[in-house]
């Protein structure tokens, strides 16, 4: 089931009797856990109903004797199994603690909602017990957003709380916390905060909110490289040597390799326009735009001896044939240097 979908049936107050949530992305996990929680029963009803355990500290015989009680003056009860993966390792023995709920799987009761989250773990959909819940319950797998549909995602969810963003703003974001959703949920809760409703948010409330400074970050760093323009980009890692918490030399490295191989594979599009490279490359049209102006700066015989470049810069960093520490900023300047000219 769709996370969208699932959410808005908890909270038209549709539950199914259990619940099986899995995944690499525990935002997803966390916000169906806090909606059941929050609408499974009322306030008034949580202390005699709700039941929260963790997995390395709770025990099969008593969970399973919460799981059949009844709910005391209310419609039901509500059993969350927390960090479910400890709960496995513990239990299990042999195989995964998981197959202990087979039977209760199979004739879940149906005045109680039980929840199993796990947290960065995969589960065995041939298991007897999968099919079981998939039968009678939900079962959801929480998937890391793509790198492609990080923007719209995060435009999306600006959107549904009733803002806007602009172009650069956005930008800004997603190089800065990258596909971390967890993260853009807890900045974009702090902004919203202090910015009005309708709102379209722009690069300065980013920089006075959430700390991400509009001229010096990298991304403006991979732009004033993409534009050979050497003077800005040695302004960017003066402010980044003042700055050290505020970036790193990998993702730095990793965000250049991305870019030019954007613009060597535009070099070869047989259409050249932002529309056309958007779509091919799957990215945002501001990011596409910007690509294809860096097509008329960098020949592909460049890009390639760039491309080149930064494998050697990320093997130094790394300290692959290196005999001493290695200042990351004195590297940034050698490696912008030979990029650019």
């Amino acid at each position: 089931m769709e996370f969208k979908q699932l959410l808005k049936e908890i909270e038209q107050k549709k539950f199914s009797p259990i619940y099986l949530l899995f995944g690499e992305e525990s935002y997803f996990i966390d916000a169906i856990t806090k909606a059941i929680t929050e609408n499974a029963l009322e306030e008034h009803e949580r202390d005699f109903n709700q039941t929260v355990v963790y997995g390395k500290d709770v025990e099969y015989v008593s969970l399973l004797s919460e799981l059949k009680s009844f709910p005391l003056m209310a419609e039901r009860k509500l059993v969350v199994l927390k960090e479910a993966q400890d709960f496995s390792k513990k239990a299990s023995g042999k195989g995964e603690g998981l197959d202990l709920f087979l039977k209760y799987a199979e004739n879940p009761s149906d005045t109680t909602v039980f929840v199993i989250a796990f947290k960065s773990e995969k589960v065995d959909s041939r298991k007897k017990v999968y099919k079981a819940i998939q039968k009678n319950g939900v079962v959801f797998k929480s998937e890391k957003i793509k790198d492609y549909q990080l923007s719209a995602w995060m435009r999306e969810y600006i959107k549904s709380n009733n803002y806007q963003i602009s172009d650069k703003a956005l930008m800004l974001l997603e190089e800065s916390i990258g596909t971390n959703i967890g993260r853009f949920v807890n900045e974009f809760a702090k902004l919203s905060s202090v910015v009005a409703k309708g709102t379209v948010i722009n690069e300065v409330h980013i920089e006075e909110n959430i700390g991400i400074s509009r001229e010096y970050n990298m991304f403006e760093l991979t732009n004033a490289v993409m534009k050979k323009n050497f003077e800005k980009t040695m302004k960017i890692i003066q402010y980044f040597e003042g700055n050290p918490k505020s970036w790193d030399l990998s993702p730095v490295i990793s965000m250049l390799f991305e870019q030019f191989s954007r613009v060597l594979t535009i070099h070869f599009l047989p259409t050249k326009t932002a529309d056309f490279v958007a779509q091919q490359l799957r990215i945002h049209p501001f990011i596409a735009k910007e690509t294809l102006a860096a097509t008329y700066i960098y020949d592909p015989r460049k890009i390639a001896s760039n491309i080149a470049t930064l494998h050697e810069y990320d093997l130094k960093f790394k300290g692959v044939g290196s005999t001493g520490n290695i200042d990351k900023s004195d590297l940034l300047r050698e490696l912008t240097f030979k990029l650019i000219y």
